[in-house]
Formats: C-alpha cells, structure tokens, sequence
C-alpha cells in the first residue's frame, strides 16, 4: 500500500509541469466603441486568433461600449495591470504620451493610407518606445478614421456657420483647439453619455468618424452631417506591460501575430466604411454635405503652429512634415 501511494505522488508531481503548461490565461480587453464598430470586430478577431493560435490557452474577454469606464480611465487601468488590453482613443493617450497628439494636427492626412504609412514607420516605432517607457506596449496602430462634424442646427458649410454652437470634444486638447479656431464652444462629455446629452440639447453638436456617428446611431439626433475631414485619429491598439511581462515569449509571439491579423481587419473595415454609412445615413433623413474645406484649413493654421511651439513641437514638426512629404 505505502508503495503504491508513493508511486501515485511521485506520477502526481511528474503531472503538475503538464498541467501548469496547460493552464488557461484569461485576458481582458477593454474599449469604448459599440458592437459593429470595426474596434469591436477587430477586438473579437484577436480574442478568436489568439485562442486559435495557443491551442485554447489564451483567453480574452472583450468588454465593449465603455463597460470598464471610460478611455482616461482604461489607460490608467493598462499603466497599473489593472486591465490587459485596451483599444483606446489617440486624446486620452496624449495625456500620458503626449507625443500621440502629433497625428491629430488639423488637415494632416488626405486619406486612410497616408496615415498608416507613418505609423508604420519610424514615427510609429519612436511613438511605441515612448508608450512602453509609460507601461503601456503598442501592439498595433489601429484606425479611428477621418473625423467629420454633425449638429442639430443648420448645415456646417464654411468656418463662419460654427459660431455660437456648443461642441461636443473627446479629452483631445488638439480636437478642442480645432472647435475654438472655428469659433464654436468646446465642451467635453464622455462618449457613452454623447446620444443622450444630443438628444437633451446639452451640446448642439460632436464631432466623430461617420462609423462611430452610425455604430451609437449618433444620426437619430443629429440630421446634420458635414464632411469636414478635420482631423485624423487613431486608435492604438495596446497590452499592459505588466502582463506583457508576465507572458512566456511563445506567447507574446502570438500576441504579436494575432494583434497583426487584427489590425488588417480594422483598417479594412475603416476603409470600407465611409462610402457604405453616407448611404445608409442619407436613406434615414440625414442631410450629408461637402464643405469649403479651404476655407477650415485656413482658419485652423494657428493650431499647427501652437503645437509647433509646444514641448513635443520637434515630433510634432516631424510628423507635419512626413505627412506633407507623402
């Protein structure tokens, strides 16, 4: 009998490596957008990669529509480990990165591609640096597309047609500049709460990339819609460095890979997304206008050179000028 009990300890301690390899890890994965948001659908991909690619020892549980708080409080949540991941918005990054505003500079990119293309350079590799040394490490530079403007007033046609209007902004010190050169009254309200205070006349109007006005059916209370293309936003795609750090590095390669796969989807649902919502939109009544875009750049100059003047002016002057080089 003392044999065979010894023999049973010594097969259960001979297991434990095995079952400690076999051991699921559960990730979360936090992020401020609606389902059918390509954040959203780009978030699932990677949760059903990742779990693909470890034989079902990496779980992730996506948690959309700011059920985990909102992006300033996402971000502090990946700085302490509190939260794994997090697809979050370029403005509540900048307060931690402040390098991130470089991107958001008024009329910096004509298309989708254009800007991809720095991130994935040398601009982005400098940026990802800077986020890891934050506690945050960049898997991916997701979209957040080219923003445009809507109110329930009148049709925003030239710069003059914003003054007056109470504004609707991110915690993006950039977007909020941008409103007060055009002379509207920035006023930051967190996104969950943007449909109800539209509906209430909190604020006149938002500005967003149109898959976002469509994915919180931000159209239902806004019947004006203008394609000022203002300004570019991303939405970097990050892991907590504490849990980074706690992975094997089998696993982080997967982390990497499945993050890759992830960030083609997003961009190419960004990508496909405008042409597609300007119709849906303009069949429910929304009024869909194109705009004196010369005459926004011409009264948005100052942000430029404010920012240029700033303690991150010399990436900010890089960016400018690799984006006007393209």
């Amino acid at each position: 009998m003392q044999r065979t009990a010894f023999l049973l300890t010594l097969l259960a301690a001979a297991a434990l490596p095995c079952a400690a390899l076999a051991q699921t890890t559960k990730l979360t994965l936090g992020h401020g957008a609606a389902p059918g948001n390509p954040r959203h659908e780009a978030s699932v991909k990677f949760a059903e990669v990742l779990k693909a690619r470890t034989g079902g020892r990496i779980e992730v549980q996506v948690a959309p529509s700011a059920q985990l708080g909102d992006d300033a409080a996402m971000v502090t949540a990946l700085r302490t480990g509190a939260l794994d991941l997090s697809a979050n918005s370029q403005g509540a990054l900048a307060n931690a990165v402040p390098e991130y505003a470089a991107f958001g500079m008024p009329f910096l990119f004509a298309s989708l591609p254009q800007a991809w293309k720095l991130m994935d350079g040398p601009l982005g590799k400098e940026l990802a640096d800077k986020t890891a040394a934050k506690g945050m490490v960049v898997l991916g530079y997701w979209d957040n597309g080219i923003r445009h403007m809507s109110n329930s007033k009148h049709p925003l046609l030239k710069p003059e047609d914003l003054k007056g209007l109470k504004m609707r902004t991110p915690p993006d010190a950039v977007t909020v500049d941008i409103m007060q050169a055009l002379g509207a009254e920035a006023q930051q309200i967190k996104f969950a709460e943007l449909y109800v205070a539209l509906q209430q006349g909190v604020v006149d109007g938002q500005e967003n990339p149109l898959m976002n006005i469509h994915a919180s059916k931000l159209y239902e209370v806004q019947k004006y819609i203008s394609l000022t293309g203002h300004k570019y936003e991303m939405t970097p795609f990050l892991m907590s460095k504490r849990s980074w750090d706690r992975l094997p590095e089998a696993d982080r390669k997967a982390v990497m890979e499945a993050a890759a796969e992830a960030t083609a989807l997003q961009r190419k649902l960004s990508q496909e997304s405008d042409d597609k919502l300007i119709a849906e939109m303009k069949a429910k009544g929304v009024r869909i206008d194109t705009v004196d875009k010369a005459a926004f750049e011409k009264g948005t100059t100052a942000v430029d050179a404010k920012w240029s003047a700033s303690p991150i002016g010399a990436y900010v002057k890089q960016v400018i000028a690799a984006a006007r080089a393209n």
